[in-house]
């Protein structure tokens, strides 16, 4: 179970062994067992971790061979690393089970180098930000040049959620303002309110805007996830302060303090380098949400708690979300692809996630499942077999969360004796 054989597999990515087997073992982490047996443990992706830290500089990768070439093809050279090159690295590398031992995890979680990663991780952002509005303001290039760096740059801050998605869920003080900070980067600072408090609570359930349905294609998903996530936010953020006895525009309202900090970027950037970031700065936000709502949508999509005979939801599992193993995209993204163990245990550090065996899983990272979401008749095509083929679900459609819009053309495409029968308002919908 620790140690399965990848490519990989010859530099140990993660390896469980015991002191007997290995007299001589790297530095790791150590516990004794109950019956006496010492189980080490050495994390060999430590030092890999520092791609999670340094990827969002790669657009200053295109504006360096824009510099030195003229070619502004080499704007748009973003889009070719995060959706062809990516996907690619992730087929050639494969995936990784390695575990670390349940005993050893909270050693593994407290170790404070890791936490310095996300905390170096913050300036890189505000670098590749500051770098490619300097650069689209100041240097000779078209409409569609100006339009590849800001995309470029979005394309990159949408990373900057998933730094401040590590850093909000820790109880730390100083990684909740971290995590304000870096969220002001894409001017997405109620991410941490919404989905703590909204998604975590709600996830594979109808009632979550940021759970994808099992016939909703992105596009139809962005028009529910992006503005629901705002509104549960202020919605979740108006009851705290009002049971405090404060109103919503309040100095404490913790959305509008992120918010506030984007604001003062946005004038800043506005005041050295002129008017155009009125366009630049849209374009940036907008495509960084995008990419959120990517993640959003690919994580989760069909997945369902079921009720309990008193209408309750059951406790999120791990077969809850959808997981990817996939080393190059896991490593540049704080391994935010093992999703089932973070929402199981939300407070765990990406260092410390788990994988589960014969649990929902993508067919590559990421950034290569988001290019097959983006042609719906593609997504459609191989993920709902795959949903329905799932152990917890054996095609039946009522243990799916499914679009209500979709509902019965997916009756009829998949079987009377696999989903109630449909509705008049239903059939209205074919």
């Amino acid at each position: 179970m620790y140690n399965n054989p990848t490519i990989f597999s010859s530099m140990g990515l993660g390896v469980k062994d015991s002191r007997e087997d290995n007299p001589l073992p790297m530095k790791g982490y150590t516990a004794t067992l109950a019956n006496g047996e010492a189980v080490h443990y050495v994390d060999r992706k430590r030092w890999f971790w520092l791609m999670s830290v340094f990827f969002p500089l790669q657009p200053l990768i295109s504006l360096w061979l824009h510099a030195k070439t003229g070619s502004e093809a080499w704007l748009f050279l973003g889009f070719l690393t995060f959706y062809v090159v990516a996907p690619a690295i992730d087929l050639v590398l494969g995936v990784d089970r390695n575990n670390p031992p349940e005993e050893l995890v909270m050693q593994l979680d407290q170790d404070v180098y890791y936490r310095r990663l996300t905390y170096a991780a913050i300036p890189m952002h505000y670098i590749t930000l500051i770098v490619c509005a300097w650069y689209a303001s100041t240097q000779d290039v078209s409409a569609i040049g100006f339009l590849g760096i800001a995309l470029i740059a979005g394309l990159t801050a949408g990373l900057a959620i998933n730094t401040g998605h590590e850093l909000g869920h820790k109880n730390s003080k100083l990684e909740k303002l971290l995590s304000k900070l870096v969220l002001a980067v894409p001017a997405y600072g109620h991410f941490s309110i919404d989905h703590n408090r909204g998604h975590h609570s709600e996830v594979s359930t109808p009632e979550d805007c940021s759970s994808a349905r099992m016939g909703e294609s992105i596009y139809q998903f962005a028009l529910r996830d992006i503005p629901g996530a705002f509104i549960r936010a202020w919605r979740y953020e108006k009851v705290r302060l009002n049971n405090r006895g404060k109103p919503a525009l309040h100095p404490d309202n913790q959305m509008l303090q992120s918010h506030a900090l984007s604001l003062t970027i946005a004038v800043v950037l506005t005041m050295v380098f002129g008017w155009g970031m009125l366009v630049f700065l849209p374009i940036h936000h907008l495509f960084a949400y995008w990419q959120l709502t990517s993640a959003n949508y690919v994580e989760h999509y069909g997945l369902l708690r079921l009720k309990d005979e008193h209408g309750k939801y059951e406790h999120c599992k791990p077969h809850h979300s959808w997981n990817s193993n996939h080393i190059f995209s896991n490593l540049v993204l704080f391994h935010l692809e093992r999703h089932s163990d973070h929402h199981t245990h939300p407070l765990r550090r990406y260092q410390s996630l788990r994988h589960f065996d014969d649990l929902p899983q993508l067919p590559n990272g990421y950034f290569g499942v988001y290019l097959l979401a983006y042609v719906p008749p593609l997504w459609f095509r191989f993920m709902d077999k795959r949903l329905l083929e799932l152990n917890h679900v054996q095609g039946d459609l009522d243990k799916v969360n499914v679009s209500p819009g979709a509902r019965a053309a997916l009756f009829l495409k998949y079987g009377r004796d696999k989903m109630r029968e449909p509705t008049i308002r239903d059939l209205k919908t074919l």
